[in-house]
């Protein structure tokens, strides 16, 4: 299976009103195709859907690590395959140039950031682009806002952890993702 047949199974599980149009627009956009970042994980063509779903995973673990963490299975969804809606349609090819092993100049592809929508911080832009699709719960925004934890001045971040448990889960999943799971590549 795909990654992106992968992704369709498991957003086919949100039962959302707006589904529809947040699939539209997620398929009008580069979200299956787009890197995850320039040059860190998921460098690379697909590496946001992949990073998504590796974060779904790292979450679900945690949860059975965690039982008294009760989460619907569309937040778990929602937090996870959406936390990093802020990277679609930001990053952009461009032709380099680097010296290959004999010396000599050979040009290669890489990505570079090019905002188009400039919304606050990461978890904050997520959060609004997602709530033009579908309405999210008090805790799912609390979630993907804070996934950034320290990474992102964000001075409410404890505070949120505390109240939220999701919150600091999806962090976590997220940083299983990037720094045990995407480290292989």
């Amino acid at each position: 299976m795909t990654n992106k047949e992968r992704f369709m199974q498991l957003f086919l599980k949100i039962n959302r009103t707006g589904t529809g149009d947040l699939l539209e627009w997620l398929e009008q956009s580069d979200f299956f195709v787009a890197p995850a970042s320039t040059k860190y994980h998921g460098s690379y063509e697909g590496g946001l859907l992949e990073h998504s779903l590796n974060v779904y995973d790292a979450l679900v673990k945690l949860l059975t690590i965690y039982p008294e963490v009760q989460v619907s299975e569309e937040s778990i969804l929602i937090t996870t395959l959406f936390h990093d809606l802020c990277k679609v349609n930001m990053y952009k090819k461009e032709t380099r140039h680097r010296k290959d092993a004999t010396g000599k100049w050979e040009p290669y592809e890489a990505y570079t950031h090019d905002e188009l929508l400039h919304y606050g911080g990461h978890g904050s832009k997520s959060v609004f682009i997602l709530q033009n699709f579908i309405k999210v719960t008090p805790e799912e925004a609390i979630a993907i806002n804070c996934h950034m934890s320290s990474w992102e001045d964000n001075p409410g971040v404890g505070a949120a952890f505390e109240h939220c448990p999701l919150a600091w889960l999806v962090h976590v999943a997220d940083e299983s993702a990037t720094f045990i799971t995407e480290v292989k590549h």
